[in-house]
């Protein structure tokens, strides 16, 4: 039997030879939003054969769109080198393709490093004002942000408009919008974010308004044969906030907009939140926008089994599967699913030779 899990999947012009992605995984690593030789390291283990698509952490598309200090960025010339850097050794050597998610933190912006307590940066920590859809912050002890005014909204997308033009001159294959774990995008899309009382507050429409106007402004400066997608939380897991109801609204007015798919996570938008965290805990909300909306989704959250993934994808739940904590601890992932589902996968040509079939003596049930 073929694997629904290893079969390709065409999004515009490009082919992935399987429907596994490396999620986003942000590694606070960087130097003044440039990436560095860890992120060479850990973007160049995925693209040994991982998955078909690899995506870069969230990277800021500019200084106060950073989560910390040690965020990755692609707001300069110089983060623009080192990531290009980073992208020319994957594609020199790797076997998959590459993708890029842009991200501004909005309000919960300014904070440590998670290693550090991943609190609001004090006074002595170097803070920088933070902006948001209203002067609300993220929980207690956190920056109050700037509302942003109308040339406040207008900056912002410029700069995701200038990030875009700069990843698409690194020839990423795919882009992606962080629309999603109370970054600014959603921020103006929640209703406990957003509280104001201009055409970008208030009800449905006028929330989802400056999100659809970033990606219509992205959509027309990626280039024209590279699929676009947005990043979600389906909801925010608390009463009063987003709800996968809005979600599937959301993800009807992206794909009229061109967006070729929605990548459905959850939360992250408000600290009291209750998440019921188990196995595949999230796609139920991917099946439901995949099918409601009739737009190609992906599902993350606690997907570690080859099986499970399989019947994600062969049951229509979503079109791709994308692994982030699974995928550090097995960084062979897809080999080893593929060994399990009985499908072929890529592997680069100087590690051919560690493909089963070329060592019969440990995989005696291998073809040889």
């Amino acid at each position: 039997m073929s694997s629904a899990l290893f079969s390709p999947l065409e999004l515009r012009s490009l082919t992935l030879n399987n429907r596994i992605a490396v999620s986003s995984m942000c590694q606070y690593a960087a130097e003044n939003g440039s990436a560095v030789d860890w992120h060479l390291m850990h973007l160049g283990q995925f693209c040994m054969g991982a998955a078909g698509l690899v995506m870069t952490e969230a990277t800021a598309v500019s200084m106060t769109g950073r989560i910390s200090h040690k965020c990755l960025g692609l707001y300069s010339d110089e983060n623009e080198a080192a990531l290009k850097r980073v992208v020319g050794f994957c594609r020199q050597y790797g076997v998959t393709a590459m993708g890029i998610q842009l991200a501004h933190a909005g309000r919960k912006g300014s904070a440590q490093v998670p290693s550090k307590g991943g609190q609001a940066l004090s006074a002595d920590e170097d803070p920088w004002t933070t902006v948001a859809p209203s002067a609300a912050p993220f929980g207690p002890d956190w920056h109050a942000p700037q509302a942003l005014t109308r040339q406040g909204l207008a900056t912002v997308k410029a700069e995701f408009v200038a990030a875009t033009e700069r990843a698409a001159r690194i020839g990423f294959d795919l882009a992606e919008l962080h629309c999603a774990h109370g970054y600014l995008l959603h921020q103006f899309l929640s209703p406990i974010s957003n509280q104001r009382s201009d055409a970008y507050g208030g009800k449905l429409d006028n929330r989802m308004r400056y999100p659809l106007e970033v990606f219509e402004a992205v959509r027309v400066a990626w280039p024209a044969g590279k699929p676009l997608g947005v990043r979600i939380s389906a909801t925010d897991w608390v009463d009063g906030g987003w709800s996968e109801e809005e979600s599937v609204v959301f993800a009807k007015a992206l794909k009229s907009l061109g967006c070729d798919f929605i990548d459905v996570s959850s939360g992250a938008l408000d600290p009291r939140q209750k998440i019921p965290l188990g196995p595949g805990y999230q796609v139920p909300f991917s099946a439901l926008i995949r099918e409601q909306a009739r737009i190609k989704t992906w599902t993350v959250g606690m997907i570690t089994k080859a099986q499970q993934a399989e019947e994600i994808i062969s049951g229509g739940k979503a079109d791709m599967v994308a692994l982030a904590r699974g995928m550090m601890f097995d960084p062979r992932w897809a080999w080893h699913a593929a060994e399990e589902l009985g499908a072929d996968t890529e592997y680069p040509e100087m590690y051919a030779r560690c493909k089963p079939e070329q060592w019969p003596q440990v995989f005696p049930w291998r073809d040889r």
